[in-house]
C-alpha cells in the first residue's frame, strides 16, 4: 500500500487530526513534520511513520525550504497523495510543492475519495465541486472543520530527513518570532462553541456583551465581516467566506444578519442559534434556534440564567 504523506504544520492542530482521518482512507499514513511535534498524538491518530525534517535550515527561513524537502520525499517515496492544511503556510506549501514537481493541485477540499477525487464546497456555500488531479499525484490542501477527527491508534516509526536545501530556497530568512500572547478562550476554529457578534453589536465596547457570553459558556469569540470592517473586532477573528470557517457544536450568532458570505464559514456548525430583532434576517432561514429580539436585553438574561445553573 502507497503511503499518503499528511504535513503537520506548527505543531499537531485539530485540522491535522483531520487529515490523518482522512488519509487513512487513501493509503499508509506518513507524517511529516518541520521541527517538532508530538510523535505518540501522531501515531494515535494513524501515523505508521513519522518523517522529521529540522534544522536551521528549515526553521530559520520561511516556506522555500519546507517545499523543497517535500518535493525531495514525494520523488523518493512517490506516495499516493500528499494533504496539507488550507492555511495560509499550507497553500504555500502546496503552491511550491506543485510548481516543483510539476504537478496539480486542488485547495480547501472537504473530503477525498479513495480514487484522489476530491470534494470542494464552492460559490459561499451554495455548490459541490468533484475535482481530480490530471496531472501527477493529488497534491491537496483540507479546508479546517470538515471531518470529525477519530483515532486510528499505530506504532509510528520515526525517522530524520536529510535537509538539503539550495541557496533559491533560503531568499527570505527569519530574522524574529514573536510569541502571540493567547487568553483562556479557546482557539477560535478549534473550539467547541463559538459566539459571534456582527454589525447589529453596535461597537467595539458593545463587543465586551459577546464576550461575556463566550466566557460564561467557554467558548471561542467570532465577529461577521461586517463588524470587522467597521473595526468592531480584530480580522484574526472574522467567520466566513473570507475569514475563518468553523464548525462547533454550538454556534450562537448575536445581531449577524446571516449574509451568505458569513454563512460559508460557520453553516456546518451542530447547533445555530441566532439572536435578532429583524424577524426576516437570513440568518434565521439556518438557525436552529432563533430569538426575535433585542440582543442587548436578551444576552444579558440568558448570561445570568447561565450563572445560575453554574
Amino acid at each position: 500500500m502507497a503511503e499518503v504523506l499528511v504535513v503537520v504544520e506548527n505543531g499537531i492542530k485539530k485540522v491535522t487530526l483531520e487529515m490523518l482521518t482522512i488519509a487513512r482512507g487513501l493509503g499508509e499514513v506518513s507524517a511529516v513534520v518541520f521541527g517538532e511535534a508530538d510523535t505518540a498524538k501522531l501515531g494515535e491518530y494513524g501515523a505508521a511513520k513519522v518523517y522529521v525534517a529540522s534544522g536551521d535550515d528549515v526553521e530559520g527561513y520561511l516556506v522555500a525550504p519546507k517545499a523543497a524537502v517535500l518535493a525531495g520525499l514525494v520523488r523518493e517515496k512517490q506516495p499516493a497523495a500528499v494533504l496539507l492544511a488550507s492555511t495560509q503556510e499550507g497553500k504555500e506549501i502546496a503552491g511550491r510543492l506543485a510548481v516543483k514537481l510539476d504537478n496539480g493541485l486542488l485547495t480547501d477540499a472537504v473530503e477525498v475519495a479513495a480514487d484522489g477525487t476530491a470534494t470542494q464546497v464552492v460559490f459561499a456555500g451554495s455548490g459541490i465541486v468533484k475535482s481530480k488531479v490530471t496531472r501527477g499525484l493529488p497534491i491537496v490542501t483540507i479546508r479546517p472543520n470538515s471531518v470529525t477527527p477519530s483515532p486510528a491508534p499505530a506504532d509510528a516509526a520515526v525517522s530524520s530527513l536529510d535537509v538539503t536545501v539550495s541557496d533559491s530556497d533560503k531568499l527570505t530568512k527569519v530574522v524574529e518570532r514573536v510569541v502571540e500572547q493567547k487568553g483562556s478562550r479557546p482557539e477560535l476554529t478549534e473550539a467547541s462553541i463559538v459566539v459571534s457578534g456582527g454589525r447589529g453589536v453596535g461597537n467595539a465596547d458593545n463587543f465586551k456583551l459577546v464576550e461575556e457570553l463566550a466566557d460564561l459558556l467557554g467558548g471561542a469569540v467570532g465577529a461577521s465581516r461586517a463588524a470587522v470592517d467597521s473595526g468592531y473586532y480584530p480580522h484574526q477573528f472574522q467567520v466566513g467566506q473570507t475569514g475563518k470557517t468553523v464548525s462547533p457544536q454550538l454556534y450562537v450568532a448575536l445581531g449577524i444578519s446571516g449574509a451568505i458570505q458569513h454563512r460559508a464559514g460557520m453553516q456546518t456548525s451542530k447547533t445555530i442559534v441566532a439572536v435578532n430583532k429583524d424577524a426576516e434576517a437570513p440568518i434565521f432561514e439556518l438557525a436552529d434556534y432563533g430569538v426575535v429580539g433585542d440582543l442587548f436585553k436578551v444576552v444579558p438574561q440568558a448570561a445570568d440564567e447561565i450563572r445560575k445553573r453554574k
